[in-house]
């Protein structure tokens, strides 16, 4: 899968937490030289703090919550209808905590990326830093990949390793892949071609 985006890009940004990637896109977009701009920033939570760092940054923001809606077919539309207004080039999934359904990813069918914090394929799904250290892995890491219809199973962006620390418990090496996470989502997007 090969994808070239504009200069700019015009990026919505899905988050369901604090947005640490969030805001790392909003600081590296507030660089002239950054070829993309963060349009709009959506949650499925009406308290996530990425909303307040939207808020902050000027950047409009949106909440479509499952519980507002019948089902989750209705909540797929109203997400794809909400992210749609923006116009996006690109959608970025940066902590949202939900899996996108059938109408929105048709809709942005080879638009959206994920950022996860393991080497894809191992240890997909929420607790990845927590199967990682359980399997007693010696490396993890981050990756950006499409995002499909499974979970965590996408065509894979890019990746970056990190060692795991003889010392590490789980808060300690997702701080560290975090780390390396907000470098590779920024550098990801700021390449203007994903394949």
């Amino acid at each position: 899968m090969r994808v070239t985006l504009p200069n700019p890009a015009r990026l919505v940004v899905l988050a369901s937490g604090s947005g640490t990637l969030l805001q790392t896109l909003l600081d590296a977009a507030a660089s002239p030289d950054y070829p993309a701009d963060v349009v709009a920033v959506g949650s499925d939570r009406s308290k996530a703090m990425a909303l307040q760092r939207a808020r902050d940054a000027g950047v409009p923001d949106f909440v479509v919550r499952l519980a507002d809606h019948a089902d989750r077919a209705e909540w797929d539309a109203a997400l794809t209808d909400a992210v749609t207004a923006y116009r996006p080039d690109l959608v970025v999934s940066a902590g949202f905590m939900k899996l996108l359904g059938p109408r929105f990813l048709a809709r942005f069918s080879a638009r959206v990326i994920n950022s996860h914090p393991a080497l894809l394929p191992s240890f997909p799904g929420m607790h990845a830093v927590r199967d990682a250290l359980a399997a007693g892995v010696k490396v993890t890491g981050t990756t950006v990949h499409f995002v499909d219809a499974g979970m965590d199973t996408g065509p894979i962006i890019a990746r970056r390793s990190v060692e795991v620390l003889p010392t590490d418990d789980e808060e300690s090496l997702h701080e560290r892949i975090k780390v390396i996470e907000r470098r590779l989502l920024v550098d990801v997007v700021s390449t203007g071609l994903l394949n």
